[in-house]
């Protein structure tokens, strides 16, 4: 049995408390286009890239399931998630990643959020934490196909079998 040297942790919910507002800017996006989504809905498709879960929404509506459309209604998801989010990280959540670099653990941060805004997310003190980053735009499958994880592995040089997953969604656990 491999010893677990590596600890892969999920963003959103996990070391970010930006679920609120996930839900929110979800909720009123889709509201001006006629769709209603529950919390549960929402939590549901946590960590998919936003294309993958848009057409899931989109789906029962009848409006057409097109790119220009996706972009439109993602652009003002996104406007409404800048305008409201409030860094915020889980409390503890410092202290135990450099607890855990001082055990000699590796660390890396996976997430469906581009790796683009990651640092919108988290400061730049707490990134220099994980030894690796991976965001949804860096792989071609999202949660809840196991690639996120298996590349943050690689990216660490270890074998899945090393790594342990601290993830809060049903499509992250699947993952």
């Amino acid at each position: 049995m491999s010893k677990i040297s590596a600890l892969l942790f999920d963003m959103d919910g996990v070391i970010v408390d930006s679920m609120p507002y996930h839900f929110f800017a979800w909720y009123e996006a889709l509201k001006r286009y006629g769709i209603t989504v529950s919390t549960q809905d929402i939590y549901e498709h946590e960590g998919e890239k936003w294309e993958t879960t848009l057409r899931h929404y989109l789906a029962p509506s009848g409006l057409p399931v097109n790119p220009p459309l996706l972009k439109k209604i993602f652009a003002y998801r996104q406007k409404l998630f800048r305008r409201i989010f409030r860094r915020h990280l889980l409390p503890g959540i410092p202290e135990l990643l450099r607890e855990l670099k001082a055990l000699e653990y590796q660390l890396g941060l996976v997430s469906g959020t581009p790796s683009y805004d990651m640092p919108r997310l988290i400061s730049k003190p707490v990134l220099k934490l994980f030894d690796c980053t991976l965001g949804g735009d860096m792989v071609a499958h999202s949660k809840p196909h196991p690639e996120p994880y298996l590349a943050a592995a690689a990216k660490l040089s270890k074998k899945p079998a090393e790594c342990l997953v601290i993830e809060n969604a049903p499509l992250g656990i699947r993952s």
